[in-house]
């Protein structure tokens, strides 16, 4: 990398918001039980990185939580790579149908989940649900 491509890509980062550039973290075997028993609210997001309509819905995440910092602050974003966990016990044992599906846990109980929906309200309404009990 020259110079001026180092200089430019510094400037242009620093004016890039802190939150925007925090990323959900990769789901492991186990991630999702520690944050529940942390008594954390737990999004996850069931996706593949082919898949159009999970494309659609990060795009709408992003925009909600560039919106209102409070979603990242108190929520715990997951995503759950479908190729790599779509057959897997955990999957099975959510009931996920298909990628493309968002879920909300708190404690040992799901508070609302979508299944291939884009739109915003939709979404906003299921990340304001996560919210609200992230708060409690």
């Amino acid at each position: 990398m020259n110079r001026r491509s180092f200089l430019f890509s510094s400037a242009a980062m620093s004016l890039v918001p802190l939150g925007a550039l925090a990323a959900p973290f990769a789901y492991t075997p186990g991630i999702v039980e520690e944050a529940l028993a942390a008594g954390k609210t737990v999004f996850l997001d069931f996706k593949a990185s082919w898949c159009t309509t999970c494309a659609a819905q990060e795009r709408v995440i992003a925009k909600l939580k560039q919106a209102n910092p409070a979603y990242e602050e108190a929520i715990t974003f997951i995503d759950v790579d479908w190729d790599e966990y779509g057959r897997s016990d955990f999957t099975k044992g959510h009931k996920i149908p298909r990628r493309s599906t968002l879920v909300v846990l708190k404690g040992d109980v799901e508070l609302g989940r979508i299944v291939a929906g884009t739109g915003e309200a939709e979404i906003k309404a299921l990340m304001d649900t996560a919210l609200a009990a992230a708060m409690v």
